[in-house]
């Protein structure tokens, strides 16, 4: 595949999965619509890049649905001056995509495999939008050395928020993420008021599972 091939799956992305999906904030759409997400994904999953559908990167972690990625930074309106967190960084894309739309990116990861790649992968890239600071640390324990945060993404699904998170977030900080229950995946914004948060869903859609976000299982005789 060229270079010229990936442009062409890019634009057909943006306008048959975002524009078709509610996905209808200019800055995302042009976001998405700038970063390569080939270099994001193993060589031998370059056909899928583009795919609308999870793209494995390892055994137990996937890339995200561009829809999905898309549907949560539509929602979550992030802004130039924002300070965010992306939790499950994994090669890095949802970082370099937010960095587009806000101040500064703490991309984080805790998976050295994936962390190592995302790493080249950004340093690769051409310096555009807000500054991107990789970290390396347990994904539910979130980046409180950099707290508190405008904005946290998830960039996946899992079946629980952790406090730890919800307490980096500034008074008013949004959380998108995409949420488990009863086996079924949904796209969610929560917001920090004070000590409460509350999440809404707003949307189905498939998303990639990240590990360490399970609910504990309920004993049964």
């Amino acid at each position: 595949m060229t270079e010229h091939s990936f442009r062409d799956m890019r634009r057909a992305m943006v306008a048959s999965q975002l524009r078709t999906t509610g996905v209808s904030d200019p800055r995302v759409v042009a976001a998405m619509g700038a970063v390569p997400r080939e270099r994001f994904v193993p060589e031998q999953r370059l056909p899928l890049a583009y795919a609308d559908a999870v793209v494995p990167l390892k055994p137990g972690r996937d890339l995200n649905t561009p829809m999905s990625l898309g549907r949560l930074l539509t929602e979550a309106h992030p802004a130039p001056g924002d300070r965010a967190l992306v939790v499950g960084a994994a090669t890095g894309y949802a970082a370099a995509v937010l960095s587009r739309l806000v101040g500064h990116v703490v991309a984080l990861e805790e998976d050295e495999e994936l962390a190592v790649r995302a790493k080249a992968v950004l340093a690769s890239l051409p310096e555009e939008g807000g500054a991107i600071e990789l970290v390396r640390g347990p994904l539910a324990r979130g980046w409180k050395k950099g707290a508190p945060f405008d904005l946290i993404l998830i960039d996946g699904a899992v079946e629980q928020v952790p406090r730890a998170l919800i307490d980096q977030l500034v008074d008013g900080g949004r959380l998108a993420t995409g949420l488990i229950e009863d086996g079924v995946s949904r796209l969610c914004l929560g917001r920090k008021g004070g000590d409460g948060f509350g999440l809404i869903a707003f949307a189905d859609a498939a998303s990639a599972m990240i590990p360490g976000f399970a609910k504990p299982r309920a004993f049964n005789f």
